[in-house]
């Protein structure tokens, strides 16, 4: 499992959509961005490139992050498999031949 700063493993169960609802999120964030510079009169040019890269930034980073964990969870999976003595297959019943 994936772990934290300090150390601690991160249990946290992986959403069922993470890139979808990451862009989601971060996309409405950075249009808040903007919306808060045009209502306050600040530069909204300015603060659409901010909210331009704050979004690439973020959603690079936290899929990077679910990448991750998704990966480590699927290794300790197939680890727990293969010390039960199962076979990692494909769910037809054919180990992993597909044929």
């Amino acid at each position: 499992m994936a772990r934290d700063r300090d150390g601690r493993r991160d249990d946290r169960p992986v959403p069922a959509h993470p890139y979808r609802d990451t862009a989601i999120v971060y996309g409405v964030m950075a249009v808040a961005v903007v919306v808060v510079a045009g209502l306050t009169g600040g530069d909204v040019t300015r603060a659409a490139l901010v909210a331009v890269v704050f979004f690439v930034v973020a959603t690079a980073w936290t899929s990077w992050k679910f990448r991750t964990r998704i990966r480590e969870r699927d290794a300790v999976g197939a680890a727990a498999l293969e010390r039960e003595g199962g076979e990692i297959g494909n769910g037809n019943g054919r180990g992993g031949t597909g044929g």
